[in-house]
């Protein structure tokens, strides 16, 4: 009992395992929603910065749900997280630049999260402990 009023962390590793769950889950989830309704989201995606409304959603589509996948599996996760954080930038400042902020929030929140993610990195239960940690086994 007397542990949990320690400003020490608890178990840092299993945070970072359940952050990346949460995280890469949602962007996941939001990316197969654009993967599998692509004809139907290609009619109305707009361009947001140039590019070309498919070439727009196939981006997204990548940072959503390739990266959103490679984050929950750990595996390149500082990597994986940039097009992510490229991605909620534009939805924030471009997409819904208009837009109040209780419709840009979440964009908002996700980006803050990148930070974290791009810190913590993808911790000891990952991939990327599993492949490049050298040192595991000693």
């Amino acid at each position: 009992m007397k542990k949990l009023f320690t400003p020490v962390s608890l178990n840092t590793d299993l945070a970072t395992l359940v952050l990346r769950l949460i995280f890469g889950g949602m962007f996941t989830y939001h990316g197969w929603g654009k993967l599998a309704m692509y004809d139907e989201m290609l009619k109305m995606f707009g361009d947001p910065i140039g590019l070309g409304t498919e070439l727009s959603l196939v981006l997204t589509i990548f940072g959503e749900f390739i990266c959103g996948i490679l984050i929950v599996l750990g595996l390149f996760t500082r990597l994986a997280v940039i097009p992510v954080f490229i991605t909620m930038l534009v939805a924030y400042f471009v997409a819904h630049g208009n837009d109040d902020f209780m419709v840009k929030m979440l964009p908002f929140v996700y980006m803050l999260l990148c930070f974290v993610v791009f810190i913590l990195g993808s911790g000891r239960y990952s991939l990327d402990a599993a492949i490049f940690d050298k040192n595991r086994n000693n």
